[in-house]
C-alpha cells in the first residue's frame, strides 16, 4: 500500500470513459461511450481555427495533478509552481528534455491549453424500473488562469503568481468518488496513455471485485470501447492492452488476471490503494 504522500487521484467518470490516446485531428467532436455514460469533447481552437484536442499522456498527468490538488486544497483555485521546470517535476516529467518542440516544457504548455480550454460533456442514461431518463453535465476544466512562466529560462521563477481556477462543474465532478492511485506507478507508466488508463481502471476494478468476493469477466471488445476507441483492429488493441497490463502488474502486484476465451477475468486481490467510499 502507498502512503498518503504517494497518492494521486482521478475522477471516476474519466476512469469509466477516457480521453483519446491520439489526436482526433479535424473532427468536430470526440465521443466515447461505456455502458450508460458517454463522454464528448468539444476542442478549443487555435489562432487558425484548428481544433486542439487533449490527447495522450500529458493531459492524463495534468488531470491526476489537478484532482489531487483540488482534494488536498479543497479549493477550485490552484496555485502553480513558480517556474515551468518546477511544475514539470511535480508531474513526474523531466526538465532536462529542453525547451524545443519535443521537450516536455513545450508539450506541457501546449497540452495545458488543449485540456484547460476544451469543453467536456458527460451524458448518462438513467433507468428506474420501467422509467427511463437522462442526465448531463457540460463543463470546462479550467476556464480561468494565469501563467508567468519564462519558457526561455525554464528554471527562473516569477515575482507574480501563476494559477488556474477549475470550472465549478468540473470541480464537483472530480470530488465525487475520486479513484486513488499510486504516484510511483504513474511515474513508471507515464510513457503510455493506454497503460495510464488501464492502471486506473485495474485499481478500481480490483477494489470492486475484492469487495464483492468474486471475479469479473472482461471482454476484450468491451474494454476496447471503454479505453481504446482509437483502435480499429481488435487484434492490435488486444496485443497492446496485454502488453500494458503486463507492465501494470510489475507496479501493481496485487492485480490478478486470468485468461479466458474472448477476454480475461480480473480476480480479487490486494488493491494498490484503498478507495474511501
Amino acid at each position: 500500500m502507498c502512503g498518503e504522500d504517494e497518492k494521486a487521484f482521478l475522477t471516476k467518470y474519466l476512469v469509466q470513459v477516457t480521453l483519446p490516446h491520439s489526436d482526433p485531428g479535424h473532427a468536430p467532436a470526440f465521443r466515447r461511450t461505456n455502458g450508460n455514460i458517454t463522454l464528448t469533447i468539444q476542442p478549443a481552437l487555435d489562432e487558425k481555427m484548428r481544433p486542439l484536442y487533449p490527447y495522450g499522456t500529458m493531459p492524463r498527468l495534468l488531470l491526476y495533478w489537478l484532482t489531487r490538488e483540488a482534494i488536498r486544497q479543497k479549493s477550485r483555485r490552484l496555485e502553480l509552481s513558480g517556474s515551468i521546470n518546477s511544475f514539470l517535476k511535480e508531474l513526474g516529467l523531466n526538465p532536462a528534455t529542453g525547451g524545443g518542440k519535443r521537450g516536455d516544457a513545450h508539450r506541457l504548455r501546449e497540452h495545458m491549453q488543449r485540456l484547460f480550454r476544451a469543453r467536456i460533456s458527460l451524458d448518462a442514461t438513467l433507468q428506474d424500473g420501467t422509467r427511463t431518463g437522462s442526465a448531463w453535465t457540460d463543463m470546462q476544466v479550467a476556464p480561468r488562469g494565469v501563467t508567468w512562466w519564462d519558457y526561455k529560462h525554464p528554471d527562473q521563477g516569477s515575482l507574480f503568481e501563476s494559477w488556474v481556477e477549475l470550472g465549478e462543474e468540473f470541480y464537483s465532478a472530480i470530488l465525487h468518488d475520486p479513484i486513488p492511485v499510486d504516484m510511483r506507478a504513474l511515474a513508471v507508466l507515464k510513457g503510455s496513455a493506454m497503460a495510464l488508463d488501464l492502471y486506473a481502471w485495474a485499481t478500481y476494478q480490483t477494489f470492486l471485485v475484492t469487495r464483492k468476493g468474486q471475479g469479473r469477466f472482461v471482454p476484450w471488445r468491451g474494454l476496447m470501447r471503454q479505453v481504446g476507441a482509437d483502435y480499429d483492429d481488435m487484434r492490435d488493441f488486444r496485443r497492446k492492452a496485454k502488453g500494458a497490463l503486463q507492465k501494470i502488474q510489475h507496479v501493481f502486484p496485487g492485480l490478478r488476471l486470468e485468461d479466458a476465451s474472448g477476454g480475461f477475468h480480473i480476480l480479487p486481490g490486494r488493491p494498490a490503494v484503498l478507495p474511501k467510499f
